[in-house]
């Protein structure tokens, strides 16, 4: 089997079952493949599990039966940009705070690779957003959300909002969120969104601190093309794409589809949406 590894570089409570996940890498004979971010920290760290390493990339030019993710929800969302549109299963391992997207706790990541070939593993199929929008350099999609938000000095930002050529609304807000379901649980819920089954063909627009009580939380089919422009006292406003933002001329249109592609969540048996949200929000 081939595995590619994304983590962050914040792990040394958990040093110990990282070597004892390489121990067993190696007693599989499974090809490793690091990204260089947690290469060059494991070559501070853990310089004993390296030797074990097939190849180390910074970039997408690679391939693999599955991908682990060693991190919080965070490392997650870069992991599924490294990954692009191949889309090879990624599993998370939760090494952050809530891990939402993790089906797997770090205590359990020696088993990783007994449990890839073993259990019964299914993989959901998670919807992206894709964003046209000049100024945008890179990675032009977002697997939780968008978020069009107000430039530096204004005290207010105007975003209208079309759905396929027909006039939605004005929003007088701080902001507008654009979320997948898989984002629901995240910004989204912060700012009184409603949680979407990750499943659903839908995108939530939730408003920032909305300067009117009539603009709420609105679900609309993710088959939409989705345009806003917006006005403002400052010069621009800003664009996040899952916490990459960018200042954008007020000039600019901002149109949003969902991506040609998804990103593949491997999860571990008995992971499924219900027991997450018990468990992360404390509901039982």
């Amino acid at each position: 089997m081939k595995i590619a590894i994304y983590g962050s570089r914040r792990q040394e409570p958990y040093l110990q079952y990282i070597r004892q996940f390489f121990d067993a890498l190696a007693q599989m004979g499974d090809e490793v493949i690091l990204h260089s971010k947690i290469y060059d920290y494991l070559w501070q760290t853990l310089p004993e599990v390296l030797p074990r390493v097939s190849r180390v990339v910074s970039g997408g030019d690679f391939d693999a039966d599955v991908v682990a993710c060693i991190g919080g929800d965070g490392s997650f969302l870069r992991t599924a940009a490294w990954v692009a549109d191949k889309e090879i299963p990624i599993i998370g391992i939760n090494t952050g705070h809530l891990g939402y997207m993790s089906s797997i706790a770090v205590e359990d990541l020696p088993g990783l690779p007994q449990l890839l070939r073993h259990a019964d593993m299914s993989v959901e199929e998670r919807s992206l957003v894709a964003v046209d929008c000049p100024g945008i350099t890179g990675w032009q999609y977002a697997l939780n959300e968008v978020a069009i938000t107000k430039g530096d000095g204004a005290s207010i930002i105007n975003i209208h909002a079309s759905i396929d050529g027909c006039e939605l609304a004005t929003y007088r807000s701080d902001g507008l969120l654009i979320a997948t379901p898989t984002g629901s649980t995240a910004y989204n819920l912060s700012v009184g969104g409603p949680i979407v089954q990750p499943s659903a063909p839908v995108f939530v627009l939730s408003p920032i601190a909305a300067h009117s009580l009539s603009m709420r939380p609105l679900v609309v089919a993710d088959r939409s093309l989705l345009t806003f422009t917006c006005t403002s006292r400052a010069r621009n406003f800003r664009i996040a794409l899952d916490g990459r933002s960018y200042p954008i001329d007020l000039d600019t249109a901002v149109g949003i589809t969902r991506a040609p592609f998804v990103v593949k969540v491997a999860m571990a048996p008995g992971s499924n949406f219900a027991r997450t949200l018990r468990n992360k929000l404390a509901w039982g």
